[in-house]
This record gives C-alpha cells, sequence and structure tokens, in this order.
C-alpha cells in the first residue's frame, strides 16, 4: 500500500515537470496543420468539380425514350368515383 503512495506522488511529480502538449489534428504528428487543411480543402474542391462535370457529362447523352405502357384493363377497374373527380390523383386529364 505505501509503495502504491509513493508510486503515485513520484508520477504526479513528473507529470506536473511535463509540458503540456498541444492538440493536433489526428492524423499530424508534427505541427503542420495549416498545410494538412490546405491540402484535403484542394482535394475537396478537385473531387466537387470533376464529379460535377461527370453528372453533366452523363446527363447531356441520349437516354432511350420508352413506349408506355400496355392499358391493362384491370389497373383501371373503379366501382365508386373519387372525391377529385373520375380520373386519378395523378393522372393526366384528357378532357
Amino acid at each position: 500500500m505505501a509503495s502504491a503512495i509513493v508510486r503515485s506522488a513520484i508520477r504526479g511529480a513528473v507529470r506536473a515537470r511535463a509540458p503540456a502538449s498541444k492538440r493536433n489534428f489526428s492524423s499530424s504528428a508534427h505541427h503542420d496543420d495549416a498545410r494538412e487543411a490546405a491540402k484535403w480543402e484542394k482535394i475537396s474542391y478537385v473531387a466537387a468539380g470533376s464529379c460535377t462535370i461527370f453528372a453533366i457529362y452523363n446527363l447531356s447523352k441520349e437516354h432511350p425514350h420508352y413506349d408506355e405502357a400496355p392499358k391493362y384493363a384491370h389497373m383501371h377497374i373503379r366501382n365508386k368515383e373519387f372525391p377529385w373527380g373520375p380520373d386519378g390523383l395523378f393522372e393526366r386529364k384528357h378532357h
């Protein structure tokens, strides 16, 4: 018991003399935080620009236009009028 108290007192004295450490980025072991932040800022700009260019390229390409689906009789069975009229709520009105 007494040896534990002595060890604790020695550890406390050693810690009191040690300089307080500065918190850095988790990936940085040395003091180049500004360079690390600038690097990731540039990477973010390049990634955002390339994703935008890729999206514009994909959206400007030709895409297939499919024929309209056949009108199946079982899909439009109505036993009672809807409150908003004879057509479905999200159907195109052709009258």
